[in-house]
């Protein structure tokens, strides 16, 4: 009788092959990446300021005028990844915010400051509950349809305020005086910043002027969202929920083939989506020191947020950075003008260098070639202006949001079904 050993002999080639499987390398968690890409971030400033003297670059005033003005862009990038995630391109946060903005005033001037917050989650809920009947159920064009929304919102808030602030202001453009969130501070800890950053000590005084921007005078309404980034992650990727959501946005038809509602999902999601971004359009109108409703006063902050969910690449950590980045950079050109924004080159000039060698060392000689490029450029934008024309300086964001979209693109990852049509049961 052969034994198993024998037929071992016998056939060498059926011998068991043992695989030694080496268990995949974790990369870091996204919290710490997220750290040490801030940490790298007041590096740079910390080091562009000291070499350059434009110590607004870190200042406690840049600060919280960043934080305020990054609000209503972190409010519509989550926007948008709430309905993307779905499968529904939202190109009308922009419309939604809009209604935002007049629902806000309309609501804190007849109710207080919380009916107000109400009113704006209510009106850009509404403009979701459009976008999501014309694109779920009558599967109109994604982008065709966010652009009809965006004109509605603008022309409905002009009726709206004809017909309610007129007779109330005298101007149909702008809301009369409404109510204000307050603010609050750490009082103690922001003395004790407060005394590191006049001490002017290089990154010590640059961080703590950073850090007590984000903790003085800081509004509910920041604060909420804030804790949105990480309620938005826990939802969408830590419950059954958002599992079920984020398959609609991947493959619709094998959500549907194990028995999930995918036109209720996406409903939900866009209904989430125009109410984010109707809180985006709160805060514009709500915060202290802010402006009352005026017309058309989002200036394109909700295509900046759709930006920002870009850049982030579909993530609610992602798109904090986004945001961030994006109100910083409003932030800076308001606090320090054309000269700031110079200094800020030649943080970004430092910033392609550590790039660089990163890259050189992966070797990477495309990507770094690229960085030394970019940084000459900016390099040279830097040395042979001393203040940049008034002209430009507004729209630093935009400029921001137009580089850092060409050197994300090489890594963005969309939900595959983003945009596609769908009809229940019509799948291969």
């Amino acid at each position: 009788m052969s034994t198993a050993s024998d037929l071992t002999d016998q056939n060498p080639s059926s011998a068991p092959v043992t695989v030694s499987a080496t268990p995949p390398k974790r990369g870091l968690p996204g919290w710490l990446r997220g750290v040490i890409w801030a940490v790298v971030a007041i590096g740079v400033l910390a080091t562009a300021s000291y070499l350059t003297g434009v110590n607004t670059l870190t200042s406690t005033n840049t600060a919280q005028t960043a934080l305020r003005l990054a609000l209503p862009i972190l409010f519509c990038a989550l926007g948008g990844l709430w309905a993307e995630r779905a499968g529904v391109i939202n190109i009308g946060l922009e419309g939604m915010m809009i209604l935002g903005t007049w629902g806000a005033a309309w609501g804190s001037f007849y109710g207080g400051v919380w009916a107000g917050l109400l009113a704006a989650i209510a009106f850009g809920a509404l403009g979701g509950l459009l976008h999501a009947i014309a694109t779920v159920t009558f599967n109109v064009n994604h982008i065709v349809s966010g652009v009809a929304i965006n004109l509605l919102g603008l022309g409905v808030t002009k009726f709206l305020a004809s017909l309610i602030f007129t007779p109330i202001s005298g101007n149909p453009k702008q809301s009369p005086p409404v109510p204000k969130f307050d603010t609050y501070s750490a009082t103690f800890l922001s003395d004790w910043l407060g005394d590191l950053e006049k001490q002017q000590r290089v990154g010590i005084s640059d961080a703590a002027g950073i850090i007590r921007g984000l903790i003085t005078e800081v509004s509910p309404l920041a604060m909420i969202a804030l804790l949105l980034v990480p309620l938005s992650y826990l939802v969408l990727w830590r419950t059954r929920f958002g599992l079920r959501l984020r398959s609609c946005g991947e493959n619709p038809v094998a959500a549907e083939s194990l028995g999930v509602n995918v036109y209720a999902h996406k409903y939900v999601a866009v209904l989430i989506s125009g109410g984010l971004a109707g809180m985006g359009g709160a805060s514009l109108v709500l915060l202290a020191n802010g402006a009352d409703y005026l017309e058309n006063q989002t200036s394109g902050r909700g295509y900046i947020g759709l930006a920002a969910m870009i850049f982030g690449n579909w993530r609610p950590g992602g798109l904090l950075g986004g945001a961030a980045l994006f109100g910083y950079a409003d932030g800076l050109q308001l606090s320090g003008g054309g000269t700031a924004v110079l200094a800020l080159l030649y943080g970004a000039v430092i910033l392609l260098g550590v790039i660089v060698i990163v890259q050189l060392v992966r070797r990477r000689w495309f990507a770094a070639g690229a960085g030394v490029v970019g940084a000459a450029v900016l390099y040279w934008i830097y040395w042979a202006n001393d203040d940049l024309p008034s002209d430009l300086i507004p729209y630093t964001a935009h400029f921001v949001t137009l580089i850092v979209l060409a050197v994300a693109s090489q890594r963005l990852r969309a939900p595959k079904a983003d945009g596609a049509r769908y009809r229940r049961g019509e799948g291969d």
